[in-house]
């Protein structure tokens, strides 16, 4: 199958469309608008075979994280999500892998009206670049580095989870039953934060997606806000999953260095705690308070009982197989 014939049968006329676009596929570039009172915020990842996902993986579930990973970063930023660019480099055209393929991808742009407006195909190793755009009105932007000393620590969702879907899948960690397919769901199928990342832009002071686990996606908090933090590890969100699958002290070295969860970790001053709870009332997503930012300029510190707590085994999490 030639290049144009693939855009035409599996791009060209698919997926949600949106208004705000003038010019779509089948031109030199696409041609959009941006709304009055609003910033552009723009993202890009690219996912290679064999290190950001398994070789192998189901073709659904590669396009379906291709994108939540780019709109969790939007989230992670506060920005509501719009278009979409995509370039696949493929080794060869399996129809029946690309009917999969777009499954996956237009299940989530059709959930969260995003339109796919233009990309790229190439012939070569396995790998998928999107570049995603979204709006934020001025002023309202998230950023890693507005906390301060003080502020309350969240967490959005459960952590560790697909961690230990990754464990599962490469035979690291044998589970059975129901607690198997929530796990490696979670690790295929991550959902993207937007509807909170949009309702705590006026209310959080810092914010960012966890996609390399939560110690090391918290440090970049620190490092940019100048502070360090105290992590209650008894109070990290454990799914009934993970709880059932490990050991006590397996899940919660699973949810402090497992990526991949793409949960949103963000930080609350205490003036803002009360708004909190009414701002999330309509995502129906739970977030839990893990700990506090302190002055102690880049510490982190874990907290079990209010003693000190030093993990068995933590290693950190590396995108690579």
């Amino acid at each position: 199958m030639k290049e144009f014939d693939l855009i035409g049968r599996y791009f060209s006329n698919n997926g949600h469309k949106r208004k705000d676009v003038v010019i779509g596929i089948g031109d030199d570039c696409a041609v959009t608008t941006v709304p009055e009172n609003q910033q552009l915020a723009v993202t890009t990842d690219t996912l290679v075979a064999g290190v950001h996902f398994l070789k192998g993986a189901p073709a659904k579930s590669v396009a379906y994280k291709t994108v939540a990973v780019n709109l969790s970063d939007l989230a992670a930023m506060g920005a509501e999500p719009a278009w979409i660019s995509l370039s696949l480099s493929l080794p060869e055209v399996d129809e029946a892998w690309l009917d999969d393929f777009v499954s996956g991808l237009y299940e989530l742009t059709q959930y969260y009206s995003v339109q796919l407006i233009g990309g790229d195909t190439v012939k070569g190793p396995m790998a998928f670049t999107i570049t995603a755009q979204g709006f934020i009105p001025p002023g309202s932007e998230l950023t890693r580095s507005g906390a301060k000393p003080g502020d309350w620590l969240y967490v959005t969702g459960t952590l560790g989870d697909a961690g230990a879907g990754l464990d599962i899948l490469q035979n690291k960690l044998s589970v059975s039953g129901e607690a198997k397919d929530v796990l490696v769901n979670r690790h295929y199928f991550p959902t993207p934060r937007v509807a909170v990342g949009t309702a705590i832009r006026r209310i959080a002071t810092s914010c960012i997606d966890i996609s390399d686990g939560l110690l090391s996606d918290l440090g970049h908090i620190l490092k940019a806000s100048n502070c360090g933090a105290n992590v209650h590890v008894d109070r990290l969100p454990l799914s009934r999953a993970l709880t059932s699958a490990v050991t006590p002290e397996q899940a919660i070295e699973y949810a402090l260095s497992a990526g991949d969860d793409y949960e949103l970790i963000f930080t609350v001053s205490e003036e803002q705690r009360g708004s909190l709870e009414t701002s999330l009332a309509s995502t129906n997503v739970k977030a839990t308070c893990i700990g506090q930012l302190t002055g102690h300029n880049g510490t982190l510190s874990l907290l079990k009982d209010n003693e000190k707590f030093t993990p068995i085994n933590l290693s950190g999490y590396e995108h690579a197989f």
